[in-house]
């Protein structure tokens, strides 16, 4: 932690900053820094209450400080400082604050967008190659033995090749870009919807095969493959859910690295069962870290852990452009990557 020298600009740093120490080093050198990596949300609020924070001009967060602070919601953002103007969140989806809040109080949110585009896109592709293969069955039939047991009469399921299929993405920005150039080198046939057509600089390097769909439900219909990549809100809460999925192809692969809570984890479980979905690949849950246990036990799922951006590259690059919104906030009083909704303030 930086010493506290009341004539430098405040900064506070909530959660450990794994990988760009060396930032964080040369941002303390400049600038007051507070860092806190534990606690509870009782404690948090009671130290804003009490004047610790009152010089701290922008803040710095990480996704898993939500574990003492709680979700930066009205209440919390309500018993910030006056000071504050600025908070960094470190991470390109930003549901765990409450945007709306932050400006009513005039305060700027900042996200990590592009940086995670890589990293999420790979794992799109994971679990799609994984899920049109099935791969959990062969995978729990080798390490359980039955594949090596004659007397298990293990059956190999066949998969399907991606070469061909129609690949509908949902919500085509940074990430659904990354994926569909990806998917492209595979063979596939790429389609997106979004409310409006995407901005060129979205579809640079895909090329000219790229499809824009101008109804959720024609894209559904028409999709072998479902891929999500739209931020969670309210209105994109069970963005798929019964319906949506009636609407599929019978047979349709799923595939969702964006937020859990934009699918109804219950309808993919019937849809499932029903065979109205082949299979699915999730990195994220609704409730996670709970996992619906329908979910859990069927067998045409793979599943991960929420590991989309889980790289040392990608979460090193996610810290820096985080300190460095913050340096931006302390030195020139903006923002390098504020979120859409700031970017007029």
């Amino acid at each position: 932690m930086g010493s506290l020298d009341n004539d430098l600009p405040q900064a506070l740093v909530l959660g450990t900053i794994h990988h760009a120490t060396d930032i964080l080093s040369a941002l303390e050198k400049q600038c007051t820094v507070q860092v806190i990596t534990s606690g509870t949300r009782n404690e948090f609020l009671a130290d804003c209450q009490s004047g610790r924070y009152s010089r701290v001009v922008a803040i710095g967060r990480s996704v898993d400080s939500v574990a003492f602070t709680g979700r930066f919601d009205a209440e919390l953002v309500a018993q910030l400082p006056s000071s504050v103007r600025f908070i960094c969140h470190n991470g390109a989806g930003y549901d765990q604050v409450d945007v709306h809040a932050c400006k009513a109080r005039d305060i700027v949110v900042s996200n990590t967008p592009n940086v995670v585009n890589a990293a999420t896109a790979d794992t799109t592709m994971l679990l799609m190659l994984a899920a049109l293969r099935r791969m959990r069955i062969p995978q729990e039939a080798l390490l359980s033995g039955r594949w090596a047991d004659p007397k298990a009469n293990f059956q190999l399921p066949l998969g399907k090749d991606p070469a061909g299929l129609t690949l509908g993405i949902v919500g085509l920005g940074g990430i659904g870009a990354a994926v569909a150039r990806r998917a492209a080198a595979f063979d596939m046939k790429v389609q997106y919807h979004n409310r409006r057509p995407a901005d060129e600089t979205f579809l640079k390097g895909i090329g000219n095969e790229l499809v824009y769909v101008s109804t959720l439900k024609e894209l559904l219909a028409t999709s072998d493959v479902v891929s999500v990549h739209v931020p969670l809100s309210d209105a994109t809460h069970h963005l798929i859910g019964e319906a949506e999925f009636a609407q599929m192809k019978p047979g349709v692969v799923l595939i969702n690295t964006a937020r859990g809570p934009v699918v109804d984890e219950a309808a993919l479980v019937k849809a499932l069962e029903s065979g109205q979905v082949w299979s699915a690949g999730l990195d994220v849950f609704e409730h996670e870290p709970e996992v619906h246990l329908g979910l859990v036990a069927n067998e045409h799922t793979v599943l991960l852990p929420h590991i989309g951006t889980a790289t040392v590259d990608t979460r090193r690059k996610m810290e820096a452009m985080m300190l460095g919104n913050v340096k931006s906030a302390l030195a020139d009083g903006v923002l390098k990557t504020p979120v859409p909704e700031c970017k007029d303030m």
